[in-house]
């Protein structure tokens, strides 16, 4: 069974840093791209960063130069660090995990998402 945990999530103010943690099970990490992705009262999912199974990395404008993506494969752990918090930071942060098989299709997991409060 593939399961993705979040961690780390908390209340924070304004200006401050918190790192999340993805700790995946049932599957290896490494031949994924992991994603995080951020859910506000009353809005849409939004990508927040991910990290391609070749290293690379992109994430949206609204978090470049505060929110790093990184993993570690031999704990089978995403991350994502996050740096001068702002209050529209604020959401409920999900995990996710796609892989296309040539031969089993799409493999797309979530984490069941871990909350972020920044306060102003």
């Amino acid at each position: 069974q593939v399961q993705l945990v979040e961690s780390g999530g908390g209340l924070v103010q304004a200006g401050g840093s918190l790192r999340l943690s993805c700790a995946a099970s049932g599957m290896s990490l490494s031949s994924y791209a992991m994603g995080w992705y951020r859910q506000a009262p009353g809005k849409q999912r939004e990508l927040v960063a991910v990290i391609f199974s070749g290293g690379s990395t992109d994430y949206a404008d609204s978090v470049k130069g505060r929110f790093t993506i990184s993993r570690d494969n031999a704990k089978n752990t995403a991350y994502l660090q996050m740096n001068s918090l702002k209050p529209e930071d604020t959401a409920v942060y999900y995990c996710n995990a796609k892989l296309y098989s040539a031969v089993y299709g799409l493999k797309n997991y979530w984490g069941q998402g871990t909350q972020v409060t920044v306060s102003s």
